[in-house]
């Protein structure tokens, strides 16, 4: 049976900072949440980070929404974390699993979960940070650790045993899920589906893509595509002449 947009079972993120394209993707019905952090707010040209963030919330206040902190040290960001939260019932508050130092925020994450802080901890690469993050986010009122599948894919690694330990680890929980995270294909959206990740968050421009799902089969494809290039080699005026016969092959 082939795969459809109604048939995955992932909930679907949008991964962007872009206010417009977010109220956008918020119209679509199969769109449950949105995650941001510094990359993105800086390509998006935020300066005044609160501001913004409120705006946002108000536009989008029923969906999941994950604003990151943006300190290095771990008394301010654990600051920071308690400040976002207070921006929406709707906010998850992005706390990296180390900082830059490699410190673990492991202990800051139990604290602020057991404050009620709902957490989203990213950029996760290890199946040990998986399990803890976990562990440290199940006495709280819930929350997702986010495993960077494409970041590791990038390098070469196989993702595969950290998202099938995450998945099990949160799946033991009762208001843990993994997001799975840095997605670069629209395949990555089956794995993720086929995997038991419970969100995947990716940019719009892949997840405007799954409309397609299920409507062509593999020799449609291969149909589709020599057509392509049949027209744009009529498009072009290529030609070429070929033995003694002087026809050209794209007459």
């Amino acid at each position: 049976m082939a795969v459809t947009l109604d048939s995955l079972k992932v909930k679907l993120f949008t991964d962007g900072a872009e206010k417009a394209q977010i109220v956008e993707m918020a119209k679509l019905r199969h769109i449950a949440g949105f995650t941001t952090n510094p990359s993105l707010l800086k390509k998006a040209g935020v300066k005044d980070y609160e501001s913004y963030a409120r705006e946002l919330v108000a536009a989008v206040p029923d969906r999941h929404i994950s604003f990151e902190v943006i300190s290095d040290d771990i008394d301010e960001m654990v600051a920071q974390a308690r400040l976002i939260t207070t921006w929406g019932k709707n906010v998850h508050v992005k706390l990296p699993v180390i900082n830059t130092k490699g410190e673990s925020l492991i202990e800051a994450i139990r604290l602020l979960s057991g404050e009620g802080v709902k957490i989203n901890v990213t950029v996760v690469t290890t199946e040990e940070q998986a399990k803890r993050a976990t562990a440290a986010l199940s006495g709280g009122p819930g929350g997702c650790v986010s495993v960077f599948a494409g970041r590791l894919a990038d390098l070469g690694i196989d993702y595969a045993p950290l998202v099938n330990t995450a998945v099990a680890a949160a799946r033991a929980t009762k208001q843990v899920e993994v997001i799975w995270a840095s997605t670069r294909e629209v395949w990555n959206v089956i794995e993720a589906d086929r995997m038991g990740a419970h969100i995947i968050t990716a940019p719009a421009d892949i997840l405007k893509k799954l409309s397609a799902l299920g409507t062509k089969t593999a020799e449609q494809l291969a149909l589709d595509g020599v057509k392509a290039f049949f027209d744009d080699t009529q498009a072009a005026g290529l030609s070429l002449r070929v033995g003694g016969s002087g026809r050209a092959a794209a007459e």
